[in-house]
């Protein structure tokens, strides 16, 4: 988006470190979440139905946050146009973790997503995510005038090839949210109408075929099957919905007190840490809580949408516009399976699920935006 700023301003301006340019509420909603997650995570892991300490997992989640404070750093420090000339080296490198999970990955509970090392669980198709968004920002801005369905179609390809081996593993909500990603960074590239409904058309296509295929496992299909109709449902497959809500009504206006929760703290919500942990936030903290938290994230998602309207060129635009496809997309989905008005899919909230991979994850993400918003003089 052109600026207002005169000439000598803008000059003034781009020859300072682009440091000086970070956008601090970007960083200090950031650094907010941080915190609430962490003491987050404490309430979601503590109480009778531990086998640990009760700080175990908290200290590990507060690792992971720090640690992804400096993956942000790292992908700001590096000229976000550089990433414009090495996405096929990106995208290849995204490509090879997933056969090597194919081929090596560790299975668990019936799905073979990630690598066990030195006691931590890396999931290669959270960073895919990372690569995906730079391998489509940095083909659709070559060429933004080319309106074709050529162009179209090798946009999809980039997202359809990853998505074909994540659906093997088979992880389903993940691969939802390359879906939001493609349908975003394309809109805004300026694909024509008529592609993006034909898009909208064969994804609701792929979704039943999906459903009644033998890809997904009896469990995925069961959970799909029970937000369709919850009635025809086995107690069993609804256990994790219908203890989630009674999470989330206990809390109220005002919440039972932080570590107080009696859903939270005997440990009734499966998973509460991870794919549940709105549900901890909504019992302890109660409406006034959740409103509050969801407010950090209206707040970051404003910020990636300013740093996309002020990047310099189409090519920093798409990232932020891809990064926030997918913290957008994530917190709907995730936020809505908790309040069962969308299906349970196993996506963490961003930087808020317990996981290394999640976060790190997340924070490289943020790490394109604010990379984009302090070179937006240079």
């Amino acid at each position: 988006m052109a600026t207002t700023l005169g000439p000598r301003r803008r000059l003034d301006r781009a020859s300072r470190s682009p440091w000086q340019h970070v956008d601090g509420v970007f960083i200090l909603v950031l650094a907010a979440l941080s915190v609430v997650s962490i003491i987050t995570v404490l309430a979601a892991t503590h109480g009778p139905r531990t086998t640990t300490n009760d700080t175990f997992f908290m200290w590990r989640q507060g690792m992971f946050v720090v640690v992804g404070w400096g993956v942000m750093a790292a992908v700001a420090s590096v000229d976000y146009r550089k990433f414009a000339e090495w996405w096929p080296i990106v995208y290849g490198l995204a490509i090879a973790s997933l056969i090597a999970v194919t081929l090596l990955g560790t299975e668990t509970r019936g799905a073979q997503r990630g690598f066990e090392l030195a006691g931590f669980q890396v999931q290669p198709s959270e960073f895919v995510k990372f690569a995906v968004i730079v391998a489509l920002a940095g083909y659709l801005a070559a060429d933004p005038e080319d309106r074709t369905w050529k162009r179209t179609g090798i946009a999809l390809a980039l997202v359809g090839l990853p998505v074909a081996f994540i659906l093997n593993q088979p992880d389903l909500g993940t691969a939802m949210v390359f879906g939001a990603i493609a349908l975003a960074v394309l809109l805004v590239a300026g694909a024509p109408g008529r592609h993006m409904v034909v898009l909208l058309v064969l994804a609701v296509v792929g979704a039943v075929a999906l459903v009644n295929g033998p890809i997904l496992q009896d469990y995925q299909r069961d959970r799909l099957m029970t937000f369709v109709n919850p009635e025809a449902a086995d107690t069993h497959t609804r256990y994790n919905s219908e203890q989630s809500q009674i999470a989330i009504a206990n809390g109220g206006l005002t919440g039972e007190g932080w570590l107080r929760g009696g859903q939270t703290s005997n440990g009734y919500v499966p998973a509460q840490e991870t794919d549940f942990i709105f549900t901890a936030i909504a019992e302890e903290w109660g409406f006034l809580g959740t409103l509050a938290v969801l407010g950090l994230y209206a707040a970051l998602l404003w910020r990636m949408l300013r740093a996309a309207q002020l990047s310099r060129d189409m090519f920093g635009t798409l990232l932020c516009v891809g990064v926030f496809a997918v913290v957008l997309f994530q917190l709907f989905e995730n936020t809505g399976m908790t309040m069962g008005i969308m299906p349970v899919t196993g996506i963490a909230l961003p930087f808020m699920s317990y996981g290394g991979s999640s976060i790190l994850m997340a924070f490289a993400l943020a790490g394109l935006v604010v990379n984009v918003h302090m070179r937006r003089f240079s």
